[in-house]
């Protein structure tokens, strides 16, 4: 048998309440606003408006109890708010392993986007409810609310996998996701400058 040292948690059963898309017992809980998705938006003024206006919340983040530590396996349901910064859908920050561990997404309401990069492709997936999008390992990613309702999903990942955010502020996300004049979303290159399709 291993000589693994012992877990920090003793097995547990975890409730996911599917209509709330909750979870319970519930570990930590984030709360991001505008204010700290700072340098992620193409259009700098629109997202200095936003925080002037308000500072609205974007996304929420409830973890369950499982820590994030090398061998578990925890879990958490983000919820991005709907909403355009300039004409730049709400997302998530993005963040990269910086351990290089895989990860799956299971959508749970609304429409989202999961966008992953690996410092030179970008990948596109479209995220309805009950669609587990896999994120490998090597490739960052962030996740988009492209619907006019709250968009939430459930994560599962390696605890020691850690989240480097920096990696996308230096690198980007390849792609960015635009709504312009109601119409349907498309993706654009990271500078903004062409079409790159939906």
């Amino acid at each position: 048998m291993p000589d693994f040292a012992a877990p920090p948690l003793r097995p547990l059963a975890i409730a996911f309440d599917q209509a709330t898309a909750t979870l319970s017992p519930e570990g930590a809980t984030l709360e991001r606003r505008m204010s700290s998705l700072e340098g992620l938006f193409l259009d700098h003024e629109a997202w200095q408006a936003s925080v002037a206006d308000g500072d609205p919340v974007v996304y929420r983040v409830q973890s369950s109890p499982v820590p994030e530590t090398d061998r578990e396996l925890p879990q958490s349901i983000t919820t991005i708010e709907p909403g355009t910064t300039g004409d730049e859908l709400w997302m998530t920050k993005g963040h990269q392993h910086p351990n290089h561990q895989g990860e799956i997404y299971l959508a749970l309401h609304g429409h989202g986007g999961l966008l992953m990069f690996d410092g030179q492709d970008a990948e596109w997936l479209d995220m309805t409810p009950g669609t587990i999008g896999y994120i490998p390992p090597g490739w960052a990613h962030r996740s988009i609310n492209v619907g006019a309702d709250p968009y939430s999903f459930l994560a599962v990942y390696p605890g020691g996998a850690g989240h480097d955010y920096g990696w996308v502020l230096e690198h980007g996300m390849g792609r960015r996701a635009v709504r312009r004049d109601g119409g349907a979303v498309r993706l654009l290159s990271y500078d903004g400058a062409d079409d790159a399709g939906a």
